[in-house]
């Protein structure tokens, strides 16, 4: 009998013993070929010599050290690496566990930013249908997958949805790329004029939509529209990169 709290709760899945390259080995010798890393985010492969020789020295020096303290060589040079990469402009990071607690910690902080700034109506996020942001509550919130939500719909926080940027299941057939942008542009504005642009905090969303759609990317120009519409009214964009980018 396992005691672990397995995923599908009618069966306990193959263990796992082994894993080289792309290869997952279980206790009775099967081997799966692993095609996806996990939960789309992990691209590394398995036993990889110079990730495990990173790991190996890391850990023989320190293994963990709280950040309420101290700071670590490993965390300056990860986020040098991070920043170095990012749009001009974005050159802090800050460092959590996943996706999930990513989501949480960016709602939080666009809070508490416009808290700090003497912003404290600010209250509502904006958010798409058919995303995904995560499982812990905040995440959920902001998230449009109506069946993860629908059992804790009575503890999520309200948000305002709009259309995703779904080209191949939205756009009407006798209407252009540059028609279906300029609509989707109106919605979020109209929707944000609705509950007062004044009101709202951020407004959040995948570049390319990953658990709920599959691999959607925008139209061209959305995202820089986008930001042009956030801009005039001093609202944050949140893009959730964890599957897609920079995390």
């Amino acid at each position: 009998m396992s005691h672990v709290i397995h995923r599908n709760l009618r069966a306990v899945p193959p263990t796992a013993v082994n894993a080289t390259g792309i290869e997952i080995v279980d206790r009775d010798g099967r081997r799966y070929i692993d095609a996806s890393g996990g939960a789309a985010v992990s691209c590394l492969g398995h036993a990889h010599p110079h990730v495990l020789a990173a790991m190996h020295a890391q850990i023989d020096r320190i293994a963990y050290a709280h950040t309420s303290f101290f700071t670590t060589d490993a965390a300056e040079a990860l986020a040098d690496t991070l920043a170095a990469d990012a749009p001009q402009g974005l050159d802090q990071v800050y460092l959590v566990s996943g996706g999930s607690e990513a989501m949480e910690a960016a709602l939080k902080l666009a809070r508490q930013y416009f808290v700090e700034i003497g912003e404290p109506e600010r209250r509502v996020f904006v958010a798409r249908r058919q995303s995904y942001h995560g499982n812990t509550l905040g995440a959920l919130s902001v998230g449009g997958n109506e069946w993860r939500r629908r059992e804790f719909a009575p503890l999520l926080i309200d948000v305002a949805r709009v259309s995703p940027c779904f080209e191949y299941r939205e756009r009407h057939g006798d209407e252009s790329r540059e028609a279906y942008t300029d609509r989707l542009i109106a919605e979020l504005e109209a929707t944000i004029e609705a509950i007062g642009p004044e009101r709202v905090i951020a407004f959040c969303a995948e570049p390319v939509v990953g658990a709920t759609a599959g691999a959607v990317p925008p139209t061209p120009g959305y995202f820089k529209r986008v930001r042009e519409l956030l801009d005039r009214h001093g609202i944050l964009l949140i893009a959730d990169e964890v599957m897609c980018g920079m995390g």
